[in-house]
């Protein structure tokens, strides 16, 4: 059975920072692509990082900068690091596995916001 879960969510500050982490089971790891994405109130599910199994990364234009995704396939652990966090950061996030078949994680709120 395949699970995707993520930690890391909650509330902060503008121009606080989070990290999150996304520890996957059930897969070969090494070979996905990894994504995070978020999704807004009222606004499609964006993809705002990724990782293939290559390591080669990219980023959304309104992160790229702030936010820092890297893997460690001995944990099967990807991260979203996040840094400057700003109000219009507010989401829910959730990590992402792509390779023959895809899988979601369950998803946490991150809140900026004073």
């Amino acid at each position: 059975q395949v699970q995707l879960v993520e930690s890391g969510g909650g509330l902060v500050q503008p121009g606080g920072s989070l990290r999150f982490s996304c520890a996957a089971s059930g897969i070969i790891f090494s070979m996905y692509t990894m994504g995070w994405y978020r999704q807004a109130p009222g606004k499609q599910r964006e993809l705002i990082a990724a990782s293939t199994s290559s390591r080669r990364t990219n980023y959304a234009n309104s992160v790229k900068g702030r936010f820092t995704i890297s893997r460690d396939n001995a944990k099967n652990t990807v991260y979203l690091q996040m840094n400057g966090l700003k109000p219009e950061d507010t989401a829910v996030y959730y990590c992402k596995a792509n390779y023959i078949n895809t899988y979601w994680g369950q998803g946490t709120q991150v809140t900026v916001s004073s």
